[in-house]
């Protein structure tokens, strides 16, 4: 059934620690995304039949070598050496039918020996919560770890209250952060690092194997999937709440959906996770903290490039200063779709930030802002005047913004209007609706779950009787909403 390979462990030894799954009460599987396992090449009807005990930790599949990898982070700015792994485990990698290799990971599945005091347990309300999420991301088309199953452990969970528990099946393309180099860099374990660089480069980035300076190809490359994850969230207003260096993948997957939500209103500052109080990851602060990030990276990859310090800060500093570039780059590729556009222009930053301004001005709402341009060009411009306000500012860029949709290629304002909502979503998971879904689930109801699930599997395209799912929370909602860890 699951043909595991386990190459990290094979390869990276010294790296990670072996882990086993704790064995729940009464496993029970609660979701199956039978789309993924098609894809992992798995049977989802034996899934349905032994899920619960695969899954869930109850009994190992054959072929699996569970481990716990070792990794550091900075956290809120703050370096913690010694973090890991302290509530997944790692069974090991499959080939899906395309040829790529992705990890299957069991979240919630006990300690670990880096647990650091911890119960190595997840709650349902998180677990379903990144599998929604994930599902969400997955299909805005921005690249994301998935979950391929929940399955409810049939014990509590305590926390602030008791809570029922569950685990989480994740599959990435790894789980390779950039933690994972600053946990043996500050420790100067320079054979572990080379054994890294090697082993990352051939998982995701075979094609600079034999550059000259690898760790500084693999530095560039890293820093042009962060770049292009980063613009491709800011396009769809997503807030991922706990952006950490161990939250920071060398794939460009988004990973780990703690205290994430989306944005309604467009606010830069917006900020909903209860543990981030000085709002180091609001929405408007994500590029700039990647950017962070990758400066940390650099930092961890110094011995891998050069032995002088120097000359390894002269190789690695402009590929890191050249970040800013590269993100706006992406971001203008993401924007232009959104807005209509197929052709490059000099002007094109300047009409996308006047837009975000007169958006943050007028607190209009990310998602819909874009729909309603769609419908300026069918002829209905009222609704889009209506969210950025009948002010001069807002009349004026949106004549420079239609002139320059007009002008942009000879196609149908119709068709080019169809073409924008084939990009800009009409359903996000919005905060209330991912709520009320998480509440009915830990009270047994999970049709909610399953609504919003088929809404995010084609987040473009209306589906009847589902137009409330369309449109944002009460300000009253949003003004006290708050995200939590579930850790």
């Amino acid at each position: 059934m699951f043909a595991f390979e386990n190459t990290y462990a094979r390869d990276l030894e010294g790296l990670y620690a072996h882990a086993t799954p704790r064995v729940p009460a009464e496993p029970s599987l609660v979701l199956l995304n039978t789309e993924l396992a098609a894809e992992l090449r798995l049977d989802a009807a034996t899934l349905q039949e032994r899920g619960a005990a695969w899954l869930s930790g109850a009994e190992l599949p054959e072929g699996s070598r569970p481990i716990a990898q070792a990794y550091a982070g900075h956290q809120f700015g703050h370096l913690n050496p010694y973090m890991g792994d302290g509530r997944a485990v790692l069974l090991g990698e499959l080939l899906d039918r395309d040829g790529h290799r992705r990890d299957v990971q069991l979240k919630g599945a006990g300690r670990t020996p880096f647990s650091r005091g911890g119960d190595g347990k997840a709650a349902l309300g998180p677990m379903l919560r990144e599998y929604l999420m994930g599902e969400a991301m997955h299909g805005l088309g921005i690249p994301t770890t998935r979950a391929l199953s929940v399955v409810a452990t049939g014990e509590p969970v305590y926390r602030e209250t008791p809570l029922p528990g569950a685990v989480l099946a994740r599959v990435a393309a790894s789980h390779l952060r950039v933690g994972t180099f600053e946990f043996f860099a500050i420790r100067r374990d320079q054979e572990s690092l080379t054994r890294l660089l090697g082993y990352t480069l051939r998982r995701h980035y075979p094609q600079h194997l034999e550059d000259p300076a690898p760790a500084v190809a693999l530095f560039r490359a890293v820093r042009d999937a962060t770049a292009r994850l980063a613009a491709q969230w800011m396009s769809v207003g997503f807030i991922h709440g706990v952006l950490n260096t161990d939250n920071t993948t060398l794939s460009g997957e988004t990973i780990d959906y703690g205290p994430c939500a989306f944005l309604d209103a467009h606010i830069p500052s917006t900020v909903f996770s209860s543990i981030d109080r000085a709002g180091r990851y609001a929405y408007g602060n994500q590029p700039g903290i990647l950017h962070w990030n990758l400066s940390r990276f650099a930092r961890a990859l110094l011995s891998l490039v050069h032995e002088d310090p120097e000359a390894a800060v002269g190789a690695l500093q402009p590929e890191l200063d050249a970040y800013l570039d590269v993100y706006t780059a992406e971001r203008l590729a993401a924007m232009r779709p959104k807005l209509g556009l197929h052709r490059v222009e000099a002007e094109d930053e300047a009409l996308v930030d006047a837009l975000e301004t007169l958006m943050e001005e007028a607190g209009a709402d990310h998602t819909l802002t874009f729909r309603h341009l769609s419908d300026h060009l069918r002829g209905t411009p009222g609704r889009v005047q209506h969210v950025l306000g009948e002010g001069a500012r807002a009349t004026e860029w949106l004549r420079l913004w239609r002139a320059r949709v007009e002008a942009d290629d000879d196609r149908p304002l119709e068709e080019r209007a169809d073409a924008m909502d084939r990009v800009n979503p009409l359903y996000i998971p919005r905060n209330h609706r991912i709520e009320a879904a998480l509440e009915a689930a830990e009270g047994g109801d999970f049709g909610p779950t399953h609504t919003l699930l088929g809404l995010f599997s084609d987040p473009y395209s209306p589906q009847d009787g589902r137009e409330e799912y369309s449109l944002p929370a009460t300000p009253e909602f949003t003004s006290c909403y708050r995200t939590f860890c579930g850790t």
